[in-house]
């Protein structure tokens, strides 16, 4: 298993609506696109002070279903237009970890 971490930031007017989006679009929109290894997703947010920070984790069965998705440089950001728009800033790039242990209760 892998996941993929990715951070971004909103003002706090936009922390509302990013959330939003990311829910009913962009992951939504991940999900519906029967990506071939795609096992979920955790959205995380918090305050930090002036800013909302996000973070999202994509868990996928290999790196290659990572490149089904992000494409050959599979670091890379996947960040639509609409999300941009709401961000104030975001990693550039994505970590991944190979996921050696996990409780699921």
């Amino acid at each position: 298993m892998i996941s993929r971490i990715w951070h971004g930031w909103t003002t706090l007017e936009n922390g509302d609506a990013y959330e939003s989006l990311l829910k009913t679009e962009i992951l939504l929109g991940i999900e519906n696109s029967n990506i071939d290894g795609f096992k979920g997703y955790q959205l995380l947010r918090r305050n930090v002070g002036e800013e909302e920070e996000f973070i999202t984790i994509l868990k996928f069965d290999s790196i290659e279903a990572v490149r089904a998705f992000a494409g050959e440089d599979y670091e890379v950001a996947v960040v639509p237009l609409k999300a941009r728009e709401l961000l104030s800033r975001f990693d550039a790039r994505s970590q991944h970890y190979e996921v050696k242990s996990e409780l699921r209760q």
